[in-house]
């Protein structure tokens, strides 16, 4: 592996911590910010789209099929200027996938982009050959500069079926490119979009439903003057600038595509599906003003056993939250902005309580048989670092003092054996694990979760310097997978490691 092709880190490390207004923040943003140069527009004046649901091509009695093209659109992102994505079906983002649990997905992908790619089912419990290794490239249809690839890996050329079994309980997960080192630039060019799983149990709940089920993807990104997405690749191509190591953190907000836009709503209960696709912000959702709250219902993996009452929604990279809101507690009228508390009560979105309506929802006490489990004995415990450290000769960013190897399994874990794995910190880092969820036994000493910590995970904010203890068992599949940090610019620069079950 040419591990010169990344860029380097700052030699002393320094953590930015910026604000949208470029001041000083909460350590709560590990990343340098980068301005636009376009004008920006004012808030609040775009409506919020709505992402597609993908339709398949063909169903049989076990699974349904489909066909998404990766390609280049010019889009209307800011008011009057354009700009190039790389979107699956050229959308930004994608369309969602709305599927039933136990049916099988099966999705050919076309790649009609001039760069190779990979597609990962974020949070899905997902065989080995269609999970994403970074090294699994789809390489273009029409050829392209190829520079993408190194190492071994399955290349396919033009297209590659993934197959998605969908055993797993109903939850939110997310699809996004996962090509090795080229991660963070791909994903903010557009590659990623909902993947969303129904079963009997979340279907038998009086939760909103319909046009009252909004998914609200969050991504921060800055534009060129020309529309463009500005974004600091390094000068040999390859990775980040070394200023942005830390994280890149944008000064434009983007709700389903678009800036910081706004919704007309019912006076009534609405379930917001809410995904942080951002390269490395992290957002502390609030309402600037009350007396509504974000109820959880569920996680990333899915429902919880009761819902849970937040003012403030702390959400890093990757993460969802499941929530529902009741927009009857305001008037008609009114005008509510849900900000980024982390960033000053930066702007996110607005929504406006338009009318009165009838509302036969409601949020049970009980919503699912997700039940704790309690802390297991005689497991094997394994503990994995997250720090700044060296990369082949240069500086960058480690899992127990290595850089990303792809020959290289860090760990054996036997399938349907629990394990207790405990991550270490230096500075924030979000932790994902493939394949399998897990529940959060412990956070910075403290032998429980934190507030956010409820329900299965697949992802997992640890705060600077602090410990988090997860219980996690692998099922099924047999495997090459990978944990890793999910800000992304630091996945890119190697703080990514292989594990295999057996």
């Amino acid at each position: 592996m040419k591990i010169s092709r990344r860029a380097v880190l700052a030699a002393t490390g320094g953590v930015a911590l910026l604000t949208a207004c470029g001041e000083e923040a909460k350590p709560a943003q590990a990343g340098e910010l980068l301005r636009s140069k376009a004008p920006l527009p004012q808030p609040f004046q775009v409506p919020l789209p709505i992402p597609p649901v993908k339709k398949p091509v063909r169903s049989d009695a076990t699974a349904d099929y489909y066909r998404v093209v990766q390609r280049k659109a010019s889009l209307e992102i800011l008011p009057g200027l354009k700009t190039e994505v790389m979107g699956y079906d050229g959308l930004l983002p994608g369309p969602t996938f709305d599927v039933r649990s136990g049916r099988t997905t099966v999705i050919e992908q076309v790649n009609e982009l001039d760069v190779s790619t990979v597609v990962h089912l974020h949070g899905g419990h997902t065989p080995a050959p269609s999970d994403g290794w970074p090294l699994d490239l789809l390489m273009p249809l029409q050829g392209g500069h190829g520079e993408h690839h190194m190492g071994t890996g399955d290349m396919k050329m033009g297209s590659r079926t993934y197959t998605y079994p969908n055993t797993q309980r109903a939850a939110m997960l997310w699809y996004h490119d996962h090509t090795m080192d080229y991660t963070a630039p791909q994903l903010y060019r557009g590659l990623f979009g909902v993947h969303l799983i129904r079963d009997e149990e979340e279907a038998k709940l009086p939760l909103p439903d319909g046009d009252r089920e909004l998914p609200l993807v969050i991504a921060d990104r800055a534009f060129n003057a020309d529309g463009s997405f500005l974004y600091p690749v390094a000068k040999d191509g390859h990775g980040v600038e070394t200023k942005y190591m830390e994280g890149v953190i944008a000064d434009v907000t983007l709700v389903n595509g678009a800036p910081w836009p706004v919704h007309e709503v019912d006076a009534v209960r609405y379930r917001l599906r809410i995904l942080n696709a951002s390269n490395a912000r992290r957002y502390g959702l609030a309402f600037d003003k009350g007396p509504a709250k974000f109820v959880q219902i569920g996680s990333d993996g899915g429902l919880l056993a009761a819902p849970v009452e937040h003012d403030t929604l702390a959400i890093a990279p990757a993460e969802r939250f499941d929530v529902i809101v009741d927009f009857s507690k305001y008037q008609v009228g009114d005008e509510v902005t849900v900000v980024n508390k982390l960033d000053n009560n930066a702007n996110v979105m607005r929504f406006k309580v338009a009318r009165k309506a009838n509302d036969e929802s409601s949020i049970p006490a009980k919503l699912s048989s997700y039940a704790v489990l309690p802390r297991p004995t005689g497991v094997v415990k394994r503990t994995w670092r997250f720090r700044r450290g060296t990369a082949g000769d240069h500086q960058g960013w480690t899992i127990n003092g290595k850089a990303f190897d792809p020959n290289v399994m860090q760990a054996q874990v036997k399938l349907d054996q629990p394990e207790i794995w405990t991550f270490v910190t230096d500075v924030h880092h979000p932790v994902h694990v493939h394949l399998a969820p897990f529940q959060v036994l412990s956070r910075g000493g403290k032998e429980k979760p934190g507030d956010y910590d409820q329900g299965w995970k697949d992802t997992v904010d640890i705060r600077p310097a602090e410990v988090v203890e997860v219980l996690v068992r692998f099922t099924a599949h047999k495997g090459k997978y990978l944990i890793h940090c999910h800000n992304l610019e630091h996945e890119d620069m190697a703080m990514m490691a292989a594990f295999e079950t057996i």
